[in-house]
């Protein structure tokens, strides 16, 4: 066998083996794994009124971006309701998004924002809230369509922590982190 042979089949092995034991690593958190956990995740009681947020954006490779505060403003009117989000970020840009969400269910709700591609979608099993949306980004003069798999534990009735996957085409090319305390 040639060494360039060797070197190929090593290379086809190395890979398979990657594969192998990426394939048995977990894909990600799963709501099933929060079944049973308290405190429950009431999206409804805890967006009610004013909520405080700080936060950082990072790079795929964890750098950090920018730093953000944030206040919301929450209101709820039967299975509907209001979340008014307006973001300072660390250079002085503001941005603001304007939630309009409905309850679908026991435990599932959707949303929409003018800068939400098409619906969220959530729900909550425990003290976990999981969103998947679609959310128009502007960077540097270009707006993306940027994947979130948005996900809220709820630790106390005056905390969340929410982590945010943010891909495009299946590849992750940031994360937020925000902890929110109710004002």
């Amino acid at each position: 066998m040639s060494p360039t042979t060797r070197r190929q089949l090593l290379l086809l092995g190395g890979g398979a083996t990657a594969g192998a034991l990426l394939g048995g690593c977990s894909s990600g958190p799963s709501l099933a794994d929060h079944r049973g956990q308290t405190p429950v995740f009431d999206l409804r009681r805890f967006f009610d009124g004013r909520v405080l947020a700080h936060g950082i954006v990072s790079e795929r490779g964890g750098k950090i971006a920018r730093r953000l505060y944030a206040t919301l403003d929450c209101s709820w009117q039967g299975e509907r309701g209001i979340l008014d989000e307006n973001f300072l970020f660390d250079d002085g840009e503001r941005q603001r998004r304007v939630w309009r969400l409905q309850r679908l269910g026991e435990h599932r709700y959707s949303g929409r924002a003018d800068d939400v591609v098409g619906e969220a979608l959530g729900e909550s099993v425990g003290p976990a809230f999981n969103w998947r949306y679609t959310l128009q980004v502007p960077v540097r003069g270009s707006v993306y369509d940027i994947d979130f798999d948005d996900w809220m534990y709820l630790i106390d009735e005056s905390t969340v922590l929410n982590r945010a996957s943010m891909s495009k085409f299946g590849v992750q090319v940031g994360e937020v982190l925000i902890s929110l305390r109710k004002a």
